[in-house]
This record gives C-alpha cells, sequence and structure tokens, in this order.
C-alpha cells in the first residue's frame, strides 16, 4: 500500500506538521493527492500507520520533556495520596490539568473513531479545515491576553482553571477533523486563556503525550497481524517522524520565546485555500 520511500516523505512531514500548527493528518491527506500518489486514505492500514508516526513524535516528545513528567507523575502521586492538590504543588496541579484537557478529545475518538476515518478520504473538506486552521491562528494572535513574554513558567501554567483547561481540551477535539492542528488549537486555547506563547507552547507539547499515546494503543497492533505489508514501509516512516520531531521540538521551543503564531495562520491559510483549488 505504501512504498518505502512514500513512507519515508509521508514519516519525516508528520514528525514536522504534528509539533508546528499546521495539522500533520491534513498533510498527510493532502500531500499524496498533491503528488498523484494512489492511496487509500480511509483504509484502516494507513490510518495505523499515521498513528504509528505519531507514536514515534510522542516518544521524542517523551524524552525531551522526561524530567517535566517525572516531576508531574510524582505530583499526581503526591495529591493521590493526599487526596488533594496543595496549592503549592506546581506538577501536581499541571498533571491533573492534562489529564482533564484530555479527556473531551479521547472520548470523541473513541465514540467516532470510525467516522473520523472516513474524513481522511474527503479532501475539499481537508482543505477547508486547514483554511479555517489558519484563521483561527490569526484569531488567537487578535483575541489572545497581552502577558509579558520570558522563559517558560510552570507556575504560570499551574494558574489555568479547571474551566480553562476544559476549554482547551475541547478546543483540541477539532483537530481530530484533518485540517486542524492540534497544536494550533491548543496553542490558542492557552493564549486566549493568558499563557505567553512560550508557556503555551510547553502545554501544547505536554498535553499531546497522552491522547497520542492512547490513539497508539488502539491503533498500532492493526500494524503487525500476520502477513501485514505495511510493517516495514511504517517502521521506516515512525523513524523518520521521530527524527523529524526532534529537530523540530528542538526549533520550536526556541522559537516560541520571542515570536507568534502568525507566519503559521498565513502559511495554513494559503495553503488550505490553494489545495482546494488543485483538487476540486
Amino acid at each position: 500500500m505504501l512504498s518505502y520511500f512514500q513512507a519515508a516523505i509521508l514519516g519525516l512531514l508528520q514528525g514536522i506538521t504534528e509539533l508546528f500548527p499546521i495539522s500533520s493528518l491534513g498533510h498527510a491527506v493532502l500531500i499524496p493527492r498533491l503528488l498523484g500518489w494512489q492511496i487509500d486514505l480511509s483504509n484502516s492500514q494507513f490510518v495505523a500507520f499515521v498513528v504509528l508516526t505519531h507514536l514515534a513524535t510522542a516518544l521524542v516528545l517523551l524524552g525531551f520533556f522526561w524530567s517535566d513528567w517525572m516531576n508531574i507523575i510524582r505530583g499526581i502521586c503526591r495529591s493521590l495520596y493526599a487526596r488533594e492538590i496543595r496549592g503549592d504543588d506546581t506538577h501536581a496541579k499541571i498533571g491533573w490539568l492534562l489529564v482533564v484537557a484530555t479527556l473531551p478529545a479521547g472520548i470523541l475518538g473513541l465514540l467516532f473513531e470510525g467516522t473520523l476515518r472516513h474524513l481522511f478520504a474527503i479532501t475539499p473538506l481537508v482543505s477547508a479545515a486547514l483554511t479555517l486552521n489558519g484563521i483561527v491562528l490569526f484569531a488567537a494572535e487578535k483575541l489572545r491576553k497581552r502577558v509579558q513574554e520570558g522563559a517558560a513558567d510552570d507556575t504560570k501554567i499551574a494558574r489555568l482553571s479547571w474551566p480553562q483547561s476544559i476549554g482547551i481540551g475541547f478546543a483540541q477535539c477539532l483537530a481530530l477533523i484533518p485540517g486542524f492542528s492540534r497544536t494550533g488549537l491548543t496553542m490558542t486555547g492557552a493564549l486566549v486563556s493568558g499563557l505567553s506563547h512560550e508557556n503555551a507552547a510547553r502545554y501544547s507539547f505536554l498535553l499531546a503525550t497522552p491522547i497520542i499515546f492512547a490513539a497508539a494503543t488502539l491503533k498500532v497492533p492493526e500494524l503487525f497481524s500476520s502477513g501485514n505489508a505495511i510493517l516495514g514501509p511504517a517502521t521506516l516512516g515512525a523513524a523518520c517522524a521521530g527524527v523529524a520531531a526532534y529537530v523540530s521540538i528542538r526549533f520550536l521551543t526556541e522559537y516560541f520565546e520571542t515570536k507568534t503564531l502568525t507566519p503559521f495562520a498565513l502559511y495554513c491559510t494559503l495553503a488550505g485555500a490553494l489545495s482546494l483549488l488543485l483538487l476540486h
């Protein structure tokens, strides 16, 4: 179904676009169509391939933020032991904020998995969603609360309220539609909630890990069924995704120290509109 060359290209593309706020699923759908590749994008094995490349990205994120995750897990354990989240326990609060924000997309993904998979084959919808993603990013820059940019600060992330975290979780649900960016939507919610670009990006990267691992747990086993010819290309694609993700996370953590979402908004708007014209 996929050649090794195609798998490598899609893997590199996923590793970049998953962390950039420009929709990895949207590019996974549109690029094969623009290149004329004969791939059944709604096939469950292709979806499993995409999830495996996402898993590689999640592993890179986990490694990059390993010390943070250890602090968060210890914080959650402390809160469970004490049966409360102490006001000064920053990592416990962040941990439960991540849990709350993960639930909406996790539940909707399980309920509508079959329906969502069929959206991969509707390229006009994906193109339109990518354009709308750009508009959302533009709106985020206009609507965000003006705060002083600076070094990442977990205490500021921990100040998010529970309703704000739930709102970010529901914003993340839109990324179940190919063309909308999970990173872009979660950053949008975080910016509107008062975080700086750097803190919003950090929160978004942490939030990516559990939802991607959950999806992989459900779909990756399909790649290991007997006689599955896509396993080899999928493994290569995942390796390429991991390398690209590491480069991307190193770049973006520095980029958002001083920069905004505006260039990504412009790219998504133009790329979505162009693909809608070319693939109509």
